[in-house]
């Protein structure tokens, strides 16, 4: 039952958790409510980050593993930063009524699917894009001098995870292959709600219920829009590394460079590679054996090679 799950939260009581469960699918709203400006004042932002290359390629489930695993990364250092900005002000009065750690929070599912894609050892093995960031940079700064506009982030992350995350889900799941018992997707499983369009309910009329003024509430909705911006940024990051990615990356290792494009320019090399050279032999091996002529040379040598052997057996 959902209101099992409420129960859990801090700050509900018994009476809440029952208005809740009773409230009907068309709530009354008015055009001044927190909930409204901001699904009015980010609908654009909404449009133009559905419609960027990663996440249209992504809907079609044309999403490389590599980069999946690497999305995966930016939301667990964002997740990371958002969690812990939300924590330090869970008492602050206008965060507090949406503070929900049990049934929102995402780090740990994160970091489930991070270890199932590197392994045991997957804190060595990842780090913060530039991209990424300044996203963590800007949530920081907002809860460290701005608490009340953490709202405009926990907003547009957490409801999305709610509404079209869940579409994501069974792509990247269908499209990369993943197991049926849901690793690499933790992500998307909000155990702790039982109905996802109950809850989204509920939160809203928790922010419409904050005490907030009108500028307030006009510098929340600018944040939000500067939230889309910032993931934005995440994603066409990915679409520059997806860009010098092969089809099928390697697991446990480099992505396979094709050969296209500039390696010196993806980030991802850039940081991996580090201090050395970026022209390494066995990358640029690969990338020229997936080369026609070079394969067909190939091919060539192998059978002078067998029909050499075959003469000396007989």
């Amino acid at each position: 039952m959902l209101s099992d799950v409420m129960e859990t939260s801090e700050g509900v009581d018994e009476a809440e958790v029952l208005h809740y469960e009773e409230m009907e699918e068309e709530s009354d709203v008015s055009p001044a409510d927190l909930s409204e400006l901001l699904k009015e004042g980010t609908k654009e932002s909404h449009d133009r980050a559905e419609n960027t290359q990663f996440v249209k390629d992504f809907l079609k489930g044309q999403i490389k593993k590599e980069l999946f695993k690497l999305a995966t990364v930016a939301l667990y250092f964002t997740y990371s930063a958002l969690e812990e900005e939300m924590d330090n002000n869970k008492d602050h009065p206008a965060f507090a009524p949406l503070y929900f750690p049990l049934e929102l929070h995402r780090k740990e599912e994160l970091a489930k699917d991070l270890e199932y894609f590197y392994g045991e050892d997957w804190k060595e093995k990842i780090q913060c894009s530039e991209a990424t960031k300044c996203y963590v940079d800007r949530i920081h700064q907002v809860g460290q001098h701005e608490p009340e506009l953490l709202v405009a982030h926990a907003y547009t992350r957490y409801m999305g995870d709610l509404s079209g995350g869940q579409v994501l889900k069974k792509v990247a799941q269908r499209a990369l292959k993943l197991p049926s018992s849901g690793e690499g997707i933790q992500f998307y499983v909000f155990e702790n709600i039982s109905n996802a369009q109950q809850f989204k309910q509920f939160y809203r009329a928790r922010m419409n219920a904050l005490d907030l003024d009108k500028k307030t509430k006009e510098k929340i909705v600018e944040e939000a829009n500067a939230a889309f911006k910032f993931n934005m940024q995440v994603f066409d990051e990915l679409d520059k590394i997806g860009a010098l990615l092969t089809e099928e990356a390697q697991d446990g290792g480099l992505p396979v460079h094709d050969g296209k494009g500039n390696l010196h320019k993806c980030p991802y090399y850039a940081t991996k590679l580090g201090k050395g050279d970026a022209s390494c032999p066995y990358h640029i091996a690969m990338a020229m054996l997936k080369q026609p002529t070079m394969q067909f040379i190939l091919a060539a040598c192998i059978a002078m090679a067998a029909g050499v052997a075959a003469w000396y057996v007989m």
